[in-house]
């Protein structure tokens, strides 16, 4: 994807927050996102970052400021979700871009019209942009996979197939949830250190993982694989992504059939989605090893090689209760980026549809979490604090093993290099709420069973008693 007009960091917009060199969203980002006004009973539509304002789609496409194919774009994405959008491919992504570049660019003849469509974000708030119809998480951050693999299997952390093909597996969609949605813990089966029975209780060892999210654009026929050189042309965008872990129920479930109550509870995603041509000033190349594999076809390609990848820096925050009571800064626990993942962009639509599976527009799919080759660069917990044996220094003297009740943790992402404009994809963030209480669950008879509660009454939803454990 080669650089445009779009990408001129000369470039300035009459919006004068998007000037800023710290700033998010300047004329060269433009992310789209769903949004309304907040405390207003109105619909959501789409919008589009500009600085600090957002610009209302909907009442762009009412100015009639456009037309031809970029009218057509952005009116598929002042609705509700951005589907419809997604859907029509490159060449209206192209479109709309355009056209907001346009309109947004300093000295623009439709500053006016434009002007009239502004909303400030600070009096907005935001939903789900896209109906996310199918969910993939995949594992390609090799420095995640060999320090977590090494804290179980230490003579062996890789398995075999890791540099083979890029390893994922299926979520849930509707537990996806967007900034700023609290996070209660989750309850399940966990095994206790020392114990030969598991337990039904809170996870003990709730962590984040610091991701991105791919939306996909257009689709693929069922039956029909999408080549690695078309492969990005199906990415409609980037944007954070928390797939919250909790580590004790998936050490006792996951075998053999991976993950499941131990990441389905939610899934964090930050509310702007950056397109790939935003980010084209920061493609870096693929980063593989001397002695790797060398691929099957269907996963290689020179241009892959030469700029598969992004350098996209990302950071996890962590503000714990006591820390908000102080009134203390947010602490930043870790830092990586981008570039360092194993698997590309390209290569995750390639193998995710060589046996023919078809994408969908809206489709969402996890990058795995991305962590570095320094300790410091770990994007969890559990490689921070080397599986809860050595819990990390956080605000005024405490510390955390794993995430506690209250904890609020933010992550962020952005890109920069001299002669390019910084490009940031906001942040995605969530506070940890103490678990619900138990839903009638059917436990053993056995008064002396481990999995036996003294339980009591605490609320009622619904007519559902909740009970919560001693």
């Amino acid at each position: 994807m080669p650089l445009d007009p779009t990408n001129d960091p000369q470039s300035t917009s009459w919006v004068s927050a998007a000037n800023r060199p710290e700033a998010d969203f300047p004329i060269q980002n433009l992310p789209l996102a769903v949004f309304r006004r907040r405390g207003l009973v109105e619909a959501f539509r789409g919008g589009v970052a500009i600085g600090d304002q957002v610009v209302d789609l909907a009442l762009l496409i009412e100015a009639g400021a456009f037309e031809g194919e970029a009218r057509t774009a952005i009116a598929a994405a002042a609705g509700p979700v951005l589907n419809c959008l997604m859907d029509l491919g490159p060449s209206a992504w192209a479109a709309i871009r355009n056209a907001l570049f346009d309109g947004l660019l300093q000295g623009s003849k439709r500053q006016a019209v434009f002007e009239r469509c502004l909303v400030p974000q600070a009096q907005a708030e935001y939903s789900l942009p896209a109906n996310i119809g199918d969910f993939t998480d995949f594992y390609t951050s090799i420095h995640h996979a060999t320090t977590v693999g090494r804290l179980f299997r230490p003579d062996n952390p890789l398995l075999p197939n890791y540099k083979w093909l890029p390893i994922g597996y299926h979520g849930r969609s509707s537990s996806i949830v967007i900034s700023g949605h609290e996070i209660r813990r989750p309850w399940g089966q966990r095994l206790p250190a020392g114990q030969s029975d598991p337990v039904v209780a809170p996870s003990a060892r709730l962590d984040y993982e610091l991701e991105l999210g791919v939306f996909v654009g257009k689709g693929n026929p069922l039956g029909a694989p999408i080549a690695i050189e078309n492969a990005e042309a199906h990415v409609f965008g980037l944007c954070l992504l928390n797939d919250w872990s909790a580590r004790d129920i998936q050490a006792w479930e996951y075998q053999p059939l991976g993950p499941f109550l131990a990441k389905n509870f939610a899934t964090s995603v930050s509310p702007w989605i950056v397109s790939l041509q935003a980010l084209a000033p920061f493609r870096v190349p693929h980063a593989r090893g001397p002695g790797d594999p060398a691929l099957p076809a269907y996963l290689r390609s020179a241009a892959n090689d030469a700029a598969g990848g992004f350098d996209i820096r990302l950071e996890a925050d962590l503000e714990t209760p006591s820390m908000r009571d102080r009134g203390e800064a947010r602490q930043r626990i870790s830092s990586t980026s981008f570039r360092h993942c194993y698997w590309t962009l390209a290569q995750l639509i390639a193998q995710h549809t060589v046996n023919g599976c078809n994408l969908r527009a809206g489709d969402l799919l996890g990058t795995g979490t991305q962590s570095g080759p320094s300790p410091e660069e770990g994007g969890s917990m559990l490689e921070l604090g080397g599986g809860g044996k050595h819990p990390i220094a956080v605000g005024s003297g405490e510390k955390r093993a794993f995430l506690e009740d209250g904890d609020a943790v933010t992550l962020r992402g952005w890109c920069e290099k001299p002669g390019a404009v910084r490009i940031g994809l906001g942040e995605v963030s969530g506070r940890i709420l103490p678990a619900a209480g138990t839903l009638n669950l059917d436990l053993p008879r056995d008064l002396d069973h481990p999995l036996r509660r003294q339980v009591e009454p605490v609320d009622d939803f619904g007519g559902i008693a909740v009970q919560k454990s001693e």
